[in-house]
């Protein structure tokens, strides 16, 4: 085991908070780099495949999941005008079994906490803004907002698009509109009687869909109303939005529906942005994660899942790995191999979830293969075959 270099992390996102615990378990020595003043997690729900969840009770937070989360027991597809059950896929024990893990949906805010408590807290530093870093044979230098700098054997850039590593690597990108955004919030499980909080929905209408979801141990539900909107919205998780937005997509929906309207409070807009997936990832000494390295949209729910899964394989990799620099560059491109054609293959089918025409039992086999992939055994299994340069940049 790798036990005399420092690990860098900047973000203390999921993706980089589940990174560093899963090295931080395996004995390596990881800091966490937060350029905010503290550790919070904005947002609202998420979802958490089996693929996410078997490795976040490796980590030891099986009980604490158990807590608050919540294993839905069905998804319902309900129609827009009325809320009538047009079908509905069994979830709950039978994705369970199937998959070898529950499929939990979560409040971001409590994952967030959840790995944040596996790390000492004098291995997560805030108020410390990555602005630029030089690497050598030796390692990476830091340097922060405030004037400090800092020295470490490897850096993993886990802090969003807008890393300043995945900079480095891809100079000035364009930001990939998918000519939708997300009205996203939280209402109270209580104020919509009308919704079960061990049950998932979804809404599908002409022009817009509605995905309902309980979180916080059934006690609130989040909504996501996913519409067309133009571009030039701000590419951002938490712009401002209102009751008024969530009433000019959904006038004239389902009972159910303006019920939710009516007990929304805060709404926030999230523009649905990607990027094109990255033909490389990774230096000798540097690499990216989560959204860094392959920002997807949300359809099939996999963000903060393949952000775990990244930081998993990666702490595998680096824990596996051999002696000095040349050690860690061989982790480094063992770790790149194994998840980057993962993850471009799951970025690119993403794009493709939001197609109209698919039943619910499809939507379900389209990810299947995505469900039941262990991400520890893939490190010790034949890579996938290379994407090919036409859907890679």
């Amino acid at each position: 085991m790798m036990t005399t270099n420092t690990i860098a992390v900047t973000g203390a996102g999921i993706g980089g908070l589940a990174a560093a615990a899963a090295l931080h378990r395996r004995g390596i020595d990881v800091h966490v780099y937060e350029r905010g003043d503290s550790l919070r997690e904005q947002g609202v729900g998420m979802h958490l495949g089996p693929n996410g969840t078997r490795l976040l009770h490796r980590l030891g937070l099986a009980d604490e999941l158990e807590r608050v989360a919540v294993r839905p027991e069905a998804l319902e597809v309900r129609a827009f005008h009325d809320g009538s059950l047009v079908t509905r896929q069994d979830m709950g024990a039978a994705w369970e079994r199937a998959f070898g893990a529950p499929y939990l949906t979560v409040h971001r805010g409590d994952l967030h906490r959840m790995l944040a408590a596996l790390l000492p807290a004098a291995r997560v530093h805030t108020g410390r803004e990555l602005v630029a870093y030089e690497e050598s044979r030796k390692g990476v230098t830091l340097r922060f907002a405030d004037g400090t700098a800092t020295r470490a054997s490897a850096l993993v850039g886990a802090d969003g698009v807008h890393s300043v590593v995945r900079r480095s690597h891809t100079g000035d990108e364009r930001p990939v509109y998918s000519g939708n955004s997300a009205l996203r919030g939280l209402v109270d499980a209580a104020d919509v009687p009308g919704l079960d909080p061990a049950v998932m929905y979804m809404f599908a209408g002409p022009a817009a869909r509605v995905l309902v979801y309980p979180v916080s141990g059934g006690r609130q539900f989040t909504y996501v109303v996913v519409a067309p909107a133009p571009e030039g919205i701000a590419e951002s998780w938490t712009s401002t939005a209102g009751r008024a937005d969530l009433d000019a997509a959904l006038g004239g929906w389902a009972p159910q529906v303006r019920a939710l309207v009516g007990a929304a409070r805060e709404v926030r807009r999230w523009a649905l942005y990607d990027r094109a997936p990255l033909r490389r990832w990774s230096t000798a000494r540097t690499t990216l994660l989560g959204d860094a390295a392959h920002p997807m949209l949300p359809h099939h729910g996999q963000g903060a899942n393949q952000a775990v899964e990244d930081g998993v394989a990666l702490a595998v990799c680096l824990a596996e790995a051999g002696p000095g620099g040349d050690g860690i560059a061989a982790a480094l491109g063992r770790y790149e191999a194994v998840r980057r054609p993962h993850t471009t293959r799951v970025q690119l089918g993403s794009r493709d979830g939001k197609a109209p025409g698919k039943g619910v039992r499809e939507q379900a086999a389209d990810v299947s293969w995505i469900l039941a992939h262990d991400v520890e055994r893939s490190l010790y299994e034949d890579p996938y075959e290379e994407v090919s340069a036409d859907t890679a940049a």
